[in-house]
């Protein structure tokens, strides 16, 4: 299971946890594998606090931060982030603004206490994320950078591997993971479309052999459908360098979503999940709920593009996150999680959770072993 990513990184095992919670990047760490810190809900200076709060807890182990930085988005170019969200507003339909409120307010979901309806533009930019970028790279002990959507530009991939750090992408196809090779990516992260999140249309089984050959020698994490060890023999099996989670950390002890939340998904079964465009503009893996299922109605506006339905949405995903247990929040909340929910059925601490992955690697590995004919 030691790996090379592993010596490069300074962790025991390879496993990589996706979270937007400080505590669980910490717990990870200290557990023997690498917490990677969602950036994109923060804003630079929200972003400073959650890292200065990691570095001050997470000793002399390393971290991670994902960015996101999508190839394609609604008003690509060269312009600050003040002005980029000025003209990206003015291509956003009061139609959409409304129908998302009435989606709200019918639910019971109170509003902002400012009174604002808007969470301003996320950093689903490039003009958003390079301040979140600059950020993540002031601190010595986070030693990756990873981008959730796509090869990142150039001139950043150089930034991030000039300072010395690992820098890796997401991909959901075989042409995606060659793209990411020809950049010179030090990692590649092959996500099924069973993952939380953005995930592609690809199974896992499918996809990881795949990317492993396309991408080689460049180390591949498996990532989408890991609940188990082993689910992570499997992508070992492989050929793959290591693991890359994120729903198996939504309901930990550590993670600081509200209980209502938390109780949403350890409900739900794998059956529960839907690839809706109805939050971030992109296809994105979540809960199924009345949200959802309404941007999908013949008769509703169609989702815009990224990022302009995350202005449209923000407000809800901020109001759904802080009021959750309020009246029928969840039947509008935002829940992106991967298939494997319907394995999380219970509350752990983030470190037996990372035990009991290894336990059950080495039992499934030991159980293999015990199939192969003895030696005469």
């Amino acid at each position: 299971m030691y790996t090379e990513i592993c010596k490069k990184l300074g962790i025991e095992y390879p496993i990589f946890a996706f979270t937007h919670c400080r505590d669980v990047v910490v717990a990870v760490s200290k557990a023997g594998g690498i917490g990677v810190l969602g950036a994109v809900g923060f804003s630079p200076e929200e972003l400073k606090a959650e890292l200065d709060w990691i570095d001050e807890h997470i000793g002399d182990l390393p971290y991670g931060v994902d960015i996101v930085i999508p190839q394609k988005y609604e008003g690509m170019g060269d312009m600050s982030p003040e002005d980029l969200e000025k003209e990206l507003w003015k291509m956003v339909p009061q139609e959409h603004i409304d129908f998302a409120q009435k989606l709200l307010a019918d639910a019971g979901v109170p509003e902002w206490p400012d009174g604002t309806n808007s969470m301003g533009l996320l950093g689903w930019t490039e003009a958003t994320a390079t301040p979140l970028l600059m950020e993540a790279l002031t601190r010595p002990k986070c030693k990756l950078i990873a981008n959730a959507l796509g090869t990142p530009p150039a001139d950043k991939v150089k930034m991030i591997q000039d300072s010395g750090r690992l820098v890796g992408a997401l991909c959901g196809r075989v042409k995606q993971a060659k793209a990411h090779k020809e950049a010179g990516l030090d990692f590649i992260v092959a996500q099924g479309g069973e993952g939380g999140g953005h995930a592609g249309d690809v199974g896992s089984v499918v996809l990881w052999p795949q990317a492993v050959a396309a991408a080689a020698p460049v180390p591949v994490l498996a990532a989408g459908g890991i609940g188990n060890g082993q689910q992570m023999l499997a992508a070992m099996s492989m050929g793959c360098a290591g693991v890359w989670t994120g729903s198996l950390w939504l309901t930990v002890e550590e993670a600081h979503a509200e209980p209502a939340q938390k109780e949403s998904l350890l409900k739900a079964s794998s059956e529960d999940t839907v690839r809706s465009r109805s939050w971030t503009g992109k296809t994105c893996r979540m809960l199924k709920n009345e949200w959802t299922e309404a941007w999908d109605r013949a008769d509703s506006p169609s989702p815009l593009g990224m990022p302009l339905q995350g202005l449209v949405s923000g407000d809800g995903i901020r109001r759904t996150a802080r009021y959750a247990s309020v009246g029928d929040c969840q039947k509008v909340a935002f829940n992106p999680v991967g298939q494997v929910v319907g394995q999380i059925n219970h509350v752990e601490s983030t470190r037996a959770v990372i035990f009991r992955l290894v336990t059950e690697y080495v039992d499934a590995l030991e159980r293999l072993n015990s199939l192969m004919p003895d030696e005469a």
